[in-house]
């Protein structure tokens, strides 16, 4: 007997339980209740409007650098290349200095906002996606707690449970790294209006930061069915397999000899 070869104070052993409990309640109502409701509900959310736009310049935002005077340079002294010549003219006291993009010190519109529309799609997103993982999270522990101990026969339903565990983790991962996603796009997007702001003449910044507030929006519309289909996909499976999953080594196994 288990309790003979290592004593665990009765206790602990009550709250375990107690929490065992309260894991197998929760992941239950889960996959039988709340899986079914989210992906109706999430269902409902890919045809909002907000994020049904065919017409994709109606979530640009604009970009409120104004493009400076054109400096002019005088032309530079004969025989010396780029830096000499910079160097020479800084020595010399001279006026013009080869130009190296604008210096930034201050935005002249104030703060260089963040994509408003693509802003709001993003913290509506954010907690579904969040949500998914908790919840797995949740389901994956129970499931887990429900694996028998280790024998080496009548394996089939432990290999069905271990089966359902590798999905919820896949269905984790997937969820989290829809979060890099957005943290990623913030840290491009600023990337490319610090360049705008010193290289304000150069048009393809410009469009760049447009091209990713497209892509971002798209990407967005995509996490949101993706997130759809994997409450879908998880309480198909788990209830497809609810008997191997909560019964993995069942009485009738002798009848298999």
């Amino acid at each position: 007997k288990m309790s003979s070869l290592l004593k665990v104070d009765s206790e602990i052993k009550t709250k375990v339980d107690a929490f065992r409990e309260r894991i197998t309640s929760e992941a239950e109502d889960l996959v039988a209740n709340f899986f079914p409701k989210k992906l109706l509900e999430l269902d409902h959310f890919l045809k909002d409007p907000s994020i049904n736009i065919s017409e994709l310049k109606e979530i640009h935002s604009e970009i409120n650098l104004t493009v400076p005077d054109p400096i002019l340079i005088s032309s530079l002294h004969d025989g010396l290349e780029g830096q000499n010549a910079k160097k020479r003219k800084l020595e010399d006291g001279g006026e013009d200095a080869v130009v190296t993009g604008t210096k930034v010190f201050v935005m002249p519109g104030g703060m260089m906002k963040c994509n408003g529309n693509l802003v709001e799609l993003i913290e509506k997103v954010k907690p579904e996606i969040r949500t998914l993982i908790e919840k797995c999270n949740t389901v994956k522990m129970w499931v887990q707690l429900l694996i028998p101990r280790i024998e080496d026969g009548n394996n089939f339903g432990v290999s069905i449970q271990e089966e359902t565990v590798a999905e919820l983790r896949t269905v984790e991962g997937e969820a989290a790294s829809y979060l890099d996603q957005i943290s990623r796009y913030y840290i491009t997007r600023a990337k490319l209006v610090s360049k705008i702001a010193k290289y304000p003449h150069v048009e393809d910044y410009r469009r760049t930061v447009t091209e990713i507030d497209e892509k971002e929006y798209i990407s967005l519309k995509i996490i949101v069915s993706e997130l759809r289909n994997q409450y879908v996909t998880l309480h198909d499976m788990i209830l497809k397999n609810i008997e191997k999953i909560k019964r993995p080594r069942s009485s009738n196994a002798d009848a298999l000899y």
